[in-house]
């Protein structure tokens, strides 16, 4: 049976658009991603497709959701990837394990920074997510 992880950030077009590709493309099926934000931007950052697809990813279809779209999902984990989105995270209908594991917001920056976040977050948090489900 797979587990459901939602990446949580602030405006769910960086951080939590990469980690929700990298889960499903390193953990697939046995996880699945799903991302969102507490006050989404109007589009995913050219730099985190740019780096995704530099990585062999697909990026298809990737586009920035409102936390309360992915309210009712079956969801066994929350993962909060920036400061802000950690303090306000929203209360889901039912209580829903979390962990923090915040990483640098390369918005604005060159894509090298993408690139190290990408990184980053296959480094840290796909071996936390093996761990804890483990696949």
């Amino acid at each position: 049976m797979s587990k459901t992880v939602l990446i949580l950030c602030t405006g769910n077009s960086c951080r939590s658009q990469m980690a929700e590709v990298l889960i499903n493309h390193d953990l697939g099926p046995g996880v699945r991603a799903i991302s969102a934000g507490t006050r989404p931007q109007p589009k995913v950052a050219d730099g985190a497709i740019a780096a995704l697809q530099q990585g062999g990813m697909s990026t298809d279809g990737l586009y920035p959701k409102d936390v309360d779209a992915v309210m009712n999902e079956a969801i066994d984990l929350v993962v909060t990837v920036c400061d802000n989105a950690k303090e306000s995270c929203p209360i889901f209908p039912r209580p829903i394990p979390s962990i923090h594991m915040p990483f640098h917001d390369p918005h604005g920056e060159p894509l090298e920074s993408f690139i190290k976040v990408r990184d980053e977050i296959r480094a840290k948090l796909i071996p936390e997510l093996k761990q804890r489900f483990g696949v």
